[in-house]
């Protein structure tokens, strides 16, 4: 959906990036529509997609699959592409390097199905609501209690540093090119070593662990030594991504 006056050097070069994209994630754009809306009725450009794909007869990932004992993984640093759309799109005067983490991660996944079939018993992307409300549906859903570890979360001093200032908290910022895994504890340090092998998940780290109790809940060992229970993102998600 093109906003009328939308340069065409603009346009040109996000059809550039799509086009490139899609070559590296091994994809085809098959189909397409385009409208040309009123200056002043859309945001410059809407575009919206819709991937079809299929899972194999052998993959089994499912919520339901989650035992006690096993490891929660993050494939990189948290909050980097929220922060990164706080500090663009409200132009504040802070100067940083973060930038959004937005990245393919269907072949850096694709290794790791591939190497441990068994042992990965879900996956899913961290983005609305973050780290915490994505591992609180998962814990609900399995009817088991999730235990992250403060000490173990990989944050950016930059990240941390805007989301206090600010007074967001890192595992509620959205995130656009990261993976939670949740696999069996045995398997658990190789795939880390695994997900190392890849760009996108030189910062991948185990951040938790399934417990039997609270049941349908997540807490937080902090680094002080208590407990605090982490829930879901109540209210609206900030800054807004979609």
């Amino acid at each position: 959906i093109i906003e009328e006056g939308l340069q065409i050097c603009e346009l040109e070069s996000i059809v550039e990036s799509m086009a490139v994209t899609a070559i590296e994630a091994g994809v085809k754009i098959i189909t397409g529509d385009t409208k040309v809306v009123q200056k002043g009725c859309a945001d410059k450009l809407f575009i919206n997609t819709s991937g079809i794909g299929f899972v194999p007869a052998e993959l089994n990932l499912s919520a339901k699959q989650i035992k006690v004992g096993d490891k929660i993984i993050i494939s990189g640093t948290m909050g980097d592409h929220g922060t990164s759309i706080l500090l663009e799109r409200e132009n504040l005067c802070i100067q940083s390097t973060i930038i959004s983490d937005c990245a393919l991660l269907n072949s850096m996944i694709g290794n790791v199905i591939s190497a441990y079939p068994d042992s990965v018993r879900i996956m899913r992307d961290p983005t609305r609501g973050g780290v915490a409300t994505t591992l609180n549906e998962l814990a609900y859903s399995s009817n088991l209690g999730f235990k992250l570890y403060e000490e173990a979360l990989p944050i950016k001093q930059e990240v941390a540093a805007i989301c206090e200032m600010f007074g967001f908290d890192p595992l509620y910022m959205a995130n656009e090119g990261k993976v939670i895994i949740i696999a069996d504890n045995k398997d658990a340090d190789n795939i880390i070593k695994l997900l190392k092998q890849h760009y996108e998940g030189k910062d991948a780290a185990i951040i938790g662990e399934v417990m039997d109790a609270p049941k349908g809940k997540v807490l937080m060992n902090t680094i002080v030594g208590s407990n605090r229970i982490i829930d879901m993102l109540v209210g609206d998600q900030l800054p807004r991504i979609c």
